[in-house]
């Protein structure tokens, strides 16, 4: 079968198996799922929601299509499924990037938090700061010391757009330490990735991918530090915040999880959520998300997954107050 999605979109259909009981009469039988990445194709969230697609589909009996919406640090994405029809079949790959902090700090969004509903967090994501591979400097320490060199030029710093929760860390890094940095913000991950490679920009705050390690062993970039005080096991290579002498405290990582329109009738609402819980309790899933830096949270009922959403939003509420920030 051939799929004529739009080209500014990056696709995979997902094939379903057999049917399960979690499907009911009515849907998903009528069409595929369009589950909407708000970056584009090879990220990290990219990569996540292909593999979690594949579970979803088993567990639904039902073709789940990723599409690639990426611009305005997610914006987009969200807005495509906020302009969708409130019936379960179109869903967001999200975190508080696209959801909370674009709506707070964009005057374009023209959406707010309370616009969409968690139908369940998946996983607790590592997020990094890479340097180019010839910045002289190899821990967060010297990082910092040598952004504060006096009379230097501001460093310049990718993130995955406006507004981003990497953009906001990263500003809120160089103000606790007194460094000055120039935002460089991206469509995705993976071109901001691709810049710092080619030595456009100087660091870069990004979601950690295992392909990082392999980048840094060929001396492509440089890993300077996780913002983690603790990390799997698989990732006990990687530096830790807290080892840091300067900003110990400076400890970040973000949640991600898969929502819909909060007007989707509940019966969808629950079908899908217990189709990502599904998901999550597959052995292969978990241990590629673990490889990648991601915690995976258990499955949640629908009352914890709306206590979960909303202690997200107060949370980075609080952050934007704190940081006086307003939107642009």
């Amino acid at each position: 079968m051939r799929w004529n999605l739009p080209a500014r979109m990056a696709a995979v259909c997902l094939a379903a198996c057999a049917m399960t009981p979690l499907a009911h009469a009515d849907y998903p039988a009528k069409k595929p799922l369009s589950l909407v990445v708000p970056y584009p194709a090879g990220g990290a969230s990219d990569a996540s929601a292909r593999q979690f697609g594949v579970h979803i589909a088993h567990a639904l009996g039902q073709q789940v299509v990723v599409e690639n919406v990426g611009g305005g640090a997610g914006m987009l994405g969200a807005r495509r499924v906020l302009t969708s029809a409130p019936d379960g079949y179109t869903f967001l790959h999200g975190s508080p990037n696209e959801v909370i902090l674009s709506p707070f700090l964009n005057a374009a969004a023209h959406y707010k938090p309370e616009d969409f509903r968690l139908t369940q967090p998946i996983s607790e994501a590592t997020i990094v700061l890479l340097a180019r591979a010839d910045l002289p400097v190899n821990t967060v320490d010297e990082f910092i010391a040598y952004a504060k060199r006096p009379g230097a030029s501001p460093l310049t710093f990718g993130s995955v757009g406006v507004g981003s929760l990497y953009h906001i860390m990263t500003e809120y890094l160089g103000r606790r330490v007194g460094a000055e940095f120039l935002h460089v913000p991206y469509r995705g991950a993976a071109p901001a990735l691709q810049d710092l490679i080619g030595r456009q920009v100087d660091f870069a705050v990004l979601p950690y991918q295992q392909a990082m390690e392999g980048m840094a062993a060929q001396q492509q970039l440089k890993i300077l530090t996780s913002f983690s005080d603790t990390l799997p096991a698989a990732l006990a290579k990687l530096p830790l915040i807290s080892q840091s002498k300067t900003i110990p405290d400076f400890v970040y990582t973000i949640a991600g999880g898969y929502y819909v329109r909060q007007d989707t009738p509940a019966a969808e609402v629950d079908t899908l959520r217990r189709a990502v819980g599904y998901a999550l309790e597959q052995p292969d899933l978990r241990a590629r998300m673990e490889a990648e830096g991601r915690r995976l949270l258990a499955p949640m009922s629908q009352p914890d997954a709306d206590a979960y959403a909303t202690a997200q939003v107060a949370k980075y509420r609080q952050m934007i107050q704190t940081l006086g920030l307003k939107p642009m």
